[in-house]
């Protein structure tokens, strides 16, 4: 089998049928299956998907242990020879799925790839290209807004976002991945709960000498945040991840910036508390 898709599902039932229905639309001449593992849902409306997509393997978690754990399970039952991480509120837009697979097939030390995201109104999301988090473009990240300059920053905005090109960072919400090296690197670090775990993974790939890639010629809509209530347990889930980024590869390496990237984190997430309120 070439490709096993996994989606983690929580509470999104409508979005995730979309999702699937995109899957059976475009795939239908790629060898592949898909596997969606619900995440403890409040809502077991996903349940009567089952019968309406019999070829997809859906697994129930008795408990939410966080989208890295998910994904890690989900993978242990996967065939493919490539992974393709992709979020429930997700849906394939073309048939351009074998053209990536042999895009991926064609490069040497391939890591990961990730394509050009777009909202429901169409309008372009700067974190279908990214850099590795550093001092300088994680102040601009925090508490500046440069999304829509020429820049090479936290957002590659200096890569067209129809390009074909070498980028350090993708977006969890559709990653193409070979289940070996996935394996090789780790999978995903689940010490993170939720966020953070696209970005780790990528710059593992990176400092095990694979390269990843921005594939611009194809998109996705992406419904952000669809599963997500914008509250206090959000931030702390979301700084929180960034923090762990930080223990894990600069605490030690790279001091000065871990104190910066320390201090920048707890005023952002205290200011995003402050507006809560």
């Amino acid at each position: 089998m070439k490709l096993s898709v996994i989606i983690v599902n929580y509470n999104v039932t409508q979005l995730l049928k979309n999702c699937l229905l995109s899957l059976q639309k475009y795939l239908e001449d790629v060898d592949y299956e898909v596997i969606v593992i619900d995440n403890a849902s409040t809502d077991s409306s996903w349940g009567d998907l089952i019968p309406e997509f019999p070829k997809v393997h859906f697994i129930s978690s008795e408990t939410n242990d966080g989208f890295s754990k998910a994904n890690n399970k989900a993978i242990k039952t996967a065939k493919g020879e490539y992974l393709l991480l992709l979020n429930p509120d997700t849906e394939i837009e073309g048939f351009y799925m074998n053209e990536i697979l042999n895009f991926a097939d064609s490069q040497q030390n391939f890591g990961c790839l990730g394509v050009r995201m777009h909202d429901a109104d169409g309008v372009f999301l700067p974190e279908s290209k990214r850099s590795v988090p550093d001092m300088f473009n994680s102040f601009e990240k925090l508490f500046t807004n440069f999304k829509k300059n020429n820049s090479k920053s936290y957002y590659r905005c200096d890569i067209d976002e129809d390009a074909i090109s070498e980028v350090e960072v993708m977006t969890g919400a559709f990653l193409l991945v070979k289940k070996d090296v996935y394996e090789k690197v780790g999978g995903l670090d689940e010490s993170y709960f939720m966020y953070g775990e696209d970005i780790d993974l990528c710059y593992t790939l990176l400092r095990n000498g694979f390269k990843n890639y921005y594939y611009g010629k194809a998109s996705i809509l992406h419904h952000k945040g669809e599963s997500t209530v914008k509250d206090e347990v959000y931030l702390d889930r979301f700084y929180g991840a960034m923090q762990i980024f930080i223990n894990k590869y600069y605490k030690e390496s790279k001091p000065l910036q871990y104190s910066f990237l320390k201090a920048g984190l707890r005023l952002r997430h205290k200011i995003e508390k402050i507006k809560l309120k």
